[in-house]
């Protein structure tokens, strides 16, 4: 398909975002504008925000035609997100985190991977040869631990970074795949990546640099719980799903 008829929805998930979502979008709105080849589109997904983010989402979705506000009433960035993706007609659904952690350099290539590459899912790694980290090293440790779990339980998988919030799928394989992941927290990612490849999706790894946000609210000892009962549910599963695979 020629660039410029591909359409990709850039999504992000936000809750209690009001002091950022603006300048947030706005720069990623400038990044895309200067740096992507595909018609692309941001998302707003606020999963159920108590501050001002709603007013600053809608107020952003009447001032930019290239820009979506979604509400949901209920919290949990992986409801977040599968609300944005089932409810998109781009060829490519895609999401960051508000903060922009990730340097955007990755977004073309991560969008090329499956444009160009053919590849089903491409996650952005922090862990792969190339990229660049900057985090306190108690972050570290817990990530590369979580990592570690995951390649010893599940010891055929073959991404390297679950937890990176910078991810893209192609819209027929989130049609697919996105209804069968049950949960609707923080252990999505992890979910997608191995149901992913049980179904047998490629998945491209693309390196980026990425900056710890020091103002992150995320429960760092409640995600760790959730993310350890995620993957002994799967592993308890034995991921019987029928296999769908690449068409």
């Amino acid at each position: 398909m020629p660039p410029a008829r591909v359409c990709v929805d850039a999504v992000i998930p936000v809750y209690n975002e009001a002091h950022v979502l603006a300048d947030s979008v706005a720069q990623l709105s400038a990044f895309l504008e200067a740096n992507l080849p595909y018609e692309w589109r941001i998302v707003v997904a606020d999963n159920a925000s108590n501050d001002g983010t709603r007013e600053v989402g809608e107020r952003l979705a009447l001032e930019n035609p290239r820009l979506r506000y979604l509400r949901l009433e209920e919290k949990g960035r992986g409801r977040a997100l599968k609300r944005a993706w089932a409810g998109s007609d781009a060829d490519v659904v895609s999401y960051m985190d508000v903060d922009l952690s990730t340097n955007l350099a990755a977004f073309p290539p991560l969008i090329a991977s499956i444009v160009e590459g053919g590849y089903d899912i491409a996650i952005g790694s922090r862990l792969k040869h190339g990229a660049r980290v900057t985090r306190q090293w108690k972050r570290e440790l817990i990530s590369r631990a979580y990592n570690l779990m995951i390649l010893a339980l599940f010891p055929r998988r073959r991404f390297s970074d679950a937890q990176c919030g910078f991810k893209a799928v192609s819209r027929e394989v989130a049609q697919r795949l996105v209804p069968r992941i049950e949960n609707n927290e923080w252990f999505f990612d992890s979910e997608l990546l191995l149901r992913a490849e049980q179904q047998g999706y490629r998945i491209a790894e693309v390196p980026v640099e990425w900056i710890e946000d020091l103002d992150s609210r995320v429960d760092i000892v409640a995600t760790a719980i959730e993310d350890i009962r995620g993957l002994l549910r799967i592993r308890r599963s034995r991921l019987e799903l029928p296999a769908a695979g690449r068409a």
